[in-house]
């Protein structure tokens, strides 16, 4: 296996550099391409500067080439990427990040080669090791409450202190303050910064209120 000794420090700044703008990242599954912009301006608007938007829809593409054109200022990654051939698609939509719920081999060995930075999936220590194989240092933690939750991540830091999280699934305003309360945590993802209500409605007042609130609360 040949590993990118240049990879632990410019990769793990490259991330540092996103994550460290919002302590909160919204994690958007966007069903109309129209819906792309007016919603990421208002998550911007509200403070949250910071964006993933996953693949879970057949528009996903489009709308992160919308939301980049509009936002240029905002930092806008690519979640549920769980290829190769989805991770160039992300390259070439000008993602500035790609998020993975959980990691391959070859996901790794793309991710080291690639200009854009990878988040790695993961739920064990056992997953977290073979990333560390490879030079990771940053990880996103899900399902994060299913998997242990606080819990974990605590326990996590004893044998591997250096590593940090972005943990997602299961998080909300409730238990936020929990997870960014550990050492070990850069920040949160959530979806429920756009519930489907207020998108459905095209309510983007609503939607930068929340972000607003979000912002204001979870900033440390």
């Amino acid at each position: 296996m040949t590993i990118d000794k240049q990879l632990p420090s410019t990769r793990t700044t490259e991330l540092d550099s996103i994550c460290h703008k919002a302590e909160v990242i919204p994690v958007l599954a966007i069903e109309r391409v129209e819906d792309a912009v007016p919603l990421a301006r208002a998550l911007f608007e509200g403070g949250l500067t910071v964006l993933e938007v996953t693949l879970r829809t057949d528009c996903a593409l489009e709308a992160i080439k919308r939301m980049k054109a509009a936002l240029p200022q905002a930092s806008i990654g690519v979640g549920t990427v769980l290829t190769p051939a989805q991770y160039r698609q992300a390259e070439q939509v000008g993602a500035d990040f790609v998020v993975t719920p959980g990691t391959t081999e070859a996901l790794y060995r793309y991710g080291v080669e690639s200009p854009v930075p990878m988040l790695p999936g993961v739920a064990t220590v056992s997953e977290l090791m073979v990333g560390w194989q490879y030079g990771y240092r940053r990880f996103k933690f899900f399902p994060a409450e299913a998997s242990g939750g606080v819990k974990a991540l605590k326990s996590f830091a004893g044998p591997i202190p250096e590593a940090r999280f972005c943990p997602t699934g299961g998080i909300g305003v409730n238990n936020a303050e929990d997870y960014l309360a550990l050492k070990n945590v850069m920040c949160v993802g959530g979806s429920w910064l756009t519930p489907k209500s207020l998108v459905d409605a095209e309510d983007w007042n609503g939607i930068r209120l929340l972000a607003k609130e979000a912002a204001d609360k979870f900033h440390h």
